[in-house]
């Protein structure tokens, strides 16, 4: 159900550190109807153009602090709301080209009422600006 409202359109850049470019980022959604605990989002999956990206490339960022996915299995405090947009970054130099890929995000979640782990997925053609 929440899947459509998962990737958001905008945020859908290259990460410049220092004049190099260092990866992309983009924004999501978490893809459950509450806000989770972040030690409670399993994984966050990025696809583009067909290519996965490894998981020590991902990184999440909420209200001004940032996480691996390893780090967030460890994140008690923290939680990311309903409807808030998190900044998802990822380690690739060059980043991306200019223009127009397939992005794919898969969110992996517990939920401590359900018999078994959900993934929510979707994907759509974002548009890089140059």
């Amino acid at each position: 159900m929440m899947d459509q409202h998962m990737l958001c359109d905008d945020g859908f850049e290259n990460v410049v550190r220092n004049g190099q470019t260092t990866g992309f980022a983009l924004q999501a959604r978490l893809p459950y109807y509450r806000g989770l605990g972040l030690s409670m989002v399993e994984d966050i999956a990025i696809t583009v153009d067909g290519q996965a990206v490894a998981r020590e490339a991902v990184r999440l960022s909420l209200r001004g602090r940032s996480w691996s996915l390893d780090e967030m299995e460890r994140c008690f405090d923290e939680k990311w709301n309903f409807g808030e947009k998190a900044r998802v970054e990822v380690a690739q130099p060059g980043g991306l080209t200019a223009g127009d890929h397939h992005v794919d995000i898969a969110i992996r979640y517990r939920v401590s009422y359900l018999p078994f782990v959900p993934t929510t997925r979707t994907g759509r053609p974002l548009t890089l600006a140059a």
